[in-house]
């Protein structure tokens, strides 16, 4: 399957939002992906945001992976999750006129798991739900740096991955959402929050999971 790969900018809700497009030639779906918190660093070349990428792209989708706002050319100014999810809806309506009126799959890791549980809600409140989303090392209650995340619920279909030895979200503050969910929750072990060595369990859990 031939892929490409192209940096492109859109017009979105607070100016310019830079993106990454990988695509596989005739997708079968899109998928969107989520960096993680643009205030620590967190970038679209992060090594969790592109292991989710280059998973969706060998499953057929064209994938997108935007920065935030101001991250490397994307206008505005960080927004705690609420201005972000607008400018996510932006990208999905623009990669529909783009490839077609395709599913949506939504993916993200930590703040950008966080978001896409936002971009979910929205999208299924507008009657034009998500296939489905994954969510690795998510956001969720108390974390490191005295931030506080009130995650949004999401579909029970829902792949959620987490380290069990993250110390930046906690896994107990992951299965303290999950539970009233009836959510069940892949820990992966030994892996930190970056899963540093561990990228590839991230790949074949997503596979498995979309080819069952």
């Amino acid at each position: 399957m031939k892929q490409s790969e192209e940096k492109i900018c859109i017009d979105g809700p607070a100016g310019t939002i830079e993106l990454i497009v990988e695509s596989p030639g005739a997708p079968r779906g899109i998928a969107l992906i989520c960096h993680p918190h643009p205030l620590f660093g967190g970038t679209n070349t992060n090594k969790v945001t592109q292991t989710l990428a280059r998973t969706f792209n060998r499953l057929g989708y064209v994938a997108l992976r935007p920065n935030f706002r101001g991250v490397g050319e994307s206008g505005g100014t960080h927004d705690d999750g609420h201005g972000e999810c607008e400018d996510m809806l932006a990208v999905v309506a623009e990669a529909k006129r783009r490839f077609g009126d395709l599913p949506v799959a939504l993916a993200g890791f930590s703040f950008g798991a966080y978001v896409q549980t936002r971009v979910a809600q929205a999208l299924a409140e507008a009657n034009h739900p998500a296939q489905r989303l994954v969510l690795v090392g998510t956001a969720a209650g108390h974390v490191e740096g005295a931030r506080q995340y009130a995650t949004k619920a999401v579909a029970s279909d829902t792949i959620v991955i987490h380290g069990s030895v993250d110390s930046t979200v906690p896994l107990a503050n992951i299965l303290a959402w999950a539970e009233p969910l009836d959510l069940p929750v892949i820990v992966v072990p030994g892996a930190d929050h970056f899963f540093h060595r561990r990228l590839h369990l991230i790949r074949d859990i997503v596979t498995r999971a979309w080819r069952h």
